[in-house]
């Protein structure tokens, strides 16, 4: 039978360093809110039921929880202690058949199944321990909780560093918030816990103390410093979404892709890159990119929503947006930008031209300069360009139209109708000559010049 394990997280915090009007829990590293990254925590623990407690102003994060968490509420703000009690209305009844309770915080994203699953299985050691505690060793302890651990090694206290003394303050092992509590006694603990300190606050930490007094044993399960950051500041955000990409980056070196510049390299939460792909250095990856087995992508492009095929090779300095579809062997090269196109395979679009609404046959050729043009101000056209079509340079096609299978633009052309297959058009304006006309224009602008000073 597999054990029972039910979450809570803390999300109640106003985030007011972070001087936002989005709450806290809700902005994103690596494209994701940070809540969300430990949903997906929990849900990876096994952690079923999952109650997210919040403050009552915060719609936007009941908004964004919907359906993967019930939602309590913390009014007012006493503590973690009394935002986890909040949670008694959801989860008290479940707590009756015993388990595992797991209590996180929605403002450290680079939580791990892992480590969860770590606490929970500790938690069933042998002794029966009532409460295991993550704990973590910074470089610096500064203001975090201290764990005083007795002579068995077990946990004794939790003492927050404001109501420490010096020799509490020496201990380097620290708090990381989260923790792994028998659920069976979790409400009647929280219930005795009081607000003799510092702050006036209900201190979750203070479930040792209250174990302790009844016989229990306490343990600790540490893990890297990193799974424990929790973000409060603009800062913060900024160191956090640095591990993450570290994380992201290593999980794609270690998935068989290439990066000659790693630390260059933005990812997404849901960046998607087989084995085999290359990736130059200062390439941005925005949400929903998926690029198959041996393809390229070179210095300096963005894509965001696009699908790179096998072997395809896209840059340096591309733009991909949203609905681009780049085909098997196709190139997109510099300073070439598609949108909601497809790029069927071995096309080129080696320079200098933008793609949208459109699709290009396999083995056509876009010339430099070429522009699809697929808006009129109110609304979108598409543009339909047959396979082994060559389009030259510096030509606008002017949506909707469709060049066929073979067909071929001359450079410079401004396209309006369609173009049938294996055609030739060149669609130009008549050439003018004025014999010494250029001269003349000069000598006049310079008179007028005279005239003025």
């Amino acid at each position: 039978m597999s054990e029972r394990v039910a979450a809570v997280i803390l999300s109640a915090g106003m985030g007011t360093r972070m001087k936002s009007s989005l709450p806290k829990v809700l902005h994103p590293v690596a494209g994701k809110p940070m809540i969300g990254w430990v949903l997906d925590a929990v849900a990876g623990s096994g952690a079923d039921p999952v109650v997210v407690v919040t403050a009552p102003a915060h719609d936007r994060v009941r908004e964004a929880v919907s359906g993967r968490a019930e939602v309590a509420v913390q009014d007012p703000p006493l503590g973690t202690g009394h935002a986890v009690l909040a949670s008694a209305e959801a989860l008290e009844e479940w707590c009756r058949g015993g388990g595992t309770v797991l209590v996180c915080f929605g403002d450290t994203p680079m939580i791990t199944p892992q480590t969860l699953s770590h606490l929970v299985t500790a938690r069933h050691a042998a002794d029966d321990p009532a409460v295991v505690v993550l704990g973590f060793e910074p470089e610096d302890p500064a203001l975090y909780g201290r764990l005083v651990l007795g002579p068995d090694g077990a946990l004794e206290r939790i003492i927050e560093a404001r109501d420490a003394t010096p020799e509490v303050l020496a201990i380097g092992l620290c708090n990381g918030g989260v923790m792994a509590v028998d659920a069976a006694i979790l409400f009647d603990m929280l219930r005795r816990i009081g607000n003799d300190n510092a702050k006036g606050e209900f201190y979750l930490t203070d479930l040792v103390g209250i174990a302790h007094q009844d016989g229990r044993r306490c343990h600790v399960v540490t893990c890297d410093p990193l799974e424990t950051q929790g973000v409060d500041s603009r800062a913060g955000l900024a160191r956090a979404e640095a591990a993450m990409q570290d994380r992201l980056r290593a999980a794609a070196l270690d998935g068989g892709v290439t990066m000659t510049a790693p630390e260059t390299v933005f990812l997404t939460h849901d960046t998607r890159l087989a084995p085999d792909v290359t990736v130059g250095p200062h390439v941005v990856f925005g949400p929903k990119v998926v690029v198959e087995e041996g393809a390229e992508i070179r210095a300096f492009s963005h894509l965001e929503g696009a699908h790179v095929g096998p072997c395809a090779l896209v840059g340096p300095y591309a733009r991909l947006r949203p609905g681009a579809r780049i085909g098997a062997e196709a190139h997109i090269g510099n300073f070439v930008e598609v949108k909601n196109a497809e790029i069927e395979t071995g096309a080129k679009a080696n320079h200098l031209s933008y793609i949208g609404d459109a699709r290009v046959g396999s083995g056509a050729n876009i010339g430099a300069g070429t522009i699809t043009c697929n808006y009129d101000g109110y609304n979108k056209f598409h543009t339909d360009i047959g396979a082994r079509a060559f389009i030259g340079s510096n030509t606008a096609l002017v949506a909707p139209v469709k060049v066929g299978d073979g067909a071929i633009v001359g450079a410079g052309s401004t396209v309006t109708k369609d173009v049938a297959g294996d055609d030739l058009v060149v669609v130009r304006g008549e050439t003018k000559t004025i014999s010494g006309g250029g001269e003349r224009l000069r000598q006049r602008n310079l008179a007028k010049k005279k005239t003025k000073g």
